[in-house]
């Protein structure tokens, strides 16, 4: 595949848009629908309306790298103790009032973008650097859509494995364009209300949803849930019973959540931080209601972020934050103790990473 010229400020043509008879030039990527007049820029502020067509404007920029455990992103069962090599760039389709990256993900500053690498550099720097994968991670991949396919595309061709941290934003048709190049993904399902994306995100659950139904019936993703529980927002026993019903019911039982604590951060700093309790509790109510891999996260607690076998309850993969203790798994991935399938992308040992967080600098690798 043809890449993008590395340079800073790259702009390159994008093919998810229409023209409208009223002149303006709507971006089809997202549900947002951004309707743009020349020289104007969507709500994500990286996809602009520049000599009457949507281009993106930071193709080949990023606003850092580091090479992070699988685990921090979140994925328990996807190459366990393996590093990967993670970036965002700038940017986002959603407006979410307690974004924990806000400063990347809602920043209007190119000095954001301080690291610039091609997909092929950053392909080869994941290899050298004994990365089985690439995440596209601190802001959405969604709004850099056409960059993270192109280093997708480059990882691949030299095994390196792909994952999308995402919100799940997004249209139809880039959504099968875009996982036809992912190995994995976290979806970050913010609550499972509409009230709560309407007022909280300035969006709207239903394409969440599709995204995640379309991941599970009509590919071969390995992909795992996120929701962040805020107190009074989206912590009730109602909700959560709900959420997790219709994940078994529309999923499958076999597909991981995880329950992270909220810390009051941008524009919400009215509410207390999530009390461990809520993780635990809501971690109850999901397994109570058939999900066979609940988590809990952004809190020290050693059993809910350890991996059980489903069919005799012995512990598999133990975890205390990102150190693997425990590993009672073939290297494809069965319980040693009664050979019960454990899902997930298993292969061989787990890795020994740890939680080390290592930032880098790709002009080392160009």
């Amino acid at each position: 595949m043809e890449t993008a010229v590395n340079r800073p400020n790259t702009v390159v043509p994008t093919k998810y848009w229409h023209r409208l008879e009223d002149g303006r030039v709507q971006c089809d990527l997202c549900p947002r629908f951004c309707k743009l007049n020349e020289g104007q820029q969507g709500l994500c502020f990286v996809r602009a309306r520049q000599n009457d067509r949507i281009v993106l404007t930071t193709y080949g920029r990023s606003s850092g790298f580091c090479v992070d455990p699988i685990e921090k992103k979140p994925l328990n069962h996807f190459l366990p103790g393996t590093p990967v090599l993670s970036f965002g760039t700038a940017g986002c389709n959603l407006s979410c009032r307690f974004c924990q990256n806000w400063d990347i993900s809602k920043s209007r500053e190119t000095d954001t973008l301080a690291d610039a690498a091609s997909p092929e550099v950053i392909a080869r720097a994941a290899r050298e650097l004994g990365c089985r994968s690439v995440a596209f991670t601190y802001n959405d991949p969604v709004v850099f859509h056409e960059y993270a396919i192109d280093v997708a595309d480059a990882c691949r061709a030299i095994g390196i494995k792909t994952v999308a941290v995402t919100a799940g934003y997004v249209c139809e048709e880039p959504r099968k364009e875009f996982y036809r190049y992912m190995d994995a993904a976290n979806v970050d399902l913010k609550a499972f209300t509409e009230r709560f994306y309407q007022q909280i995100t300035a969006g709207r659950l239903q394409p969440v949803l599709d995204t995640l139904i379309y991941l599970k019936h009509e590919t071969n993703v390995w992909f795992e849930i996120t929701t962040l529980l805020i107190p009074g927002e989206n912590d009730s026993d109602q909700e959560i019973d709900a959420l997790t019903k219709w994940v078994v019911d529309k999923l499958g039982p076999d597909v991981p959540v995880h329950f992270t604590a909220f810390h009051p951060d941008y524009k919400m700093l009215d509410r207390p931080p999530t009390p461990p309790a809520t993780l635990t509790r809501a971690r109850r109510i999901a397994i109570q209601n058939g999900i066979r891999y609940a988590y809990t996260g952004n809190v020290h607690d050693p059993e809910g972020d350890s991996t059980y076998c489903h069919s005799c309850g012995k512990k598999l993969i133990g975890r205390d934050w990102y150190l693997l203790s425990d590993w009672n798994l073939t290297d494809d991935g069965h319980c040693r103790f009664c050979g019960t399938l454990c899902a997930g992308l298993f292969s061989g040992p787990p890795g020994n990473w740890g939680p080390k967080r290592v930032a880098v600098r790709l002009g080392d690798f160009q």
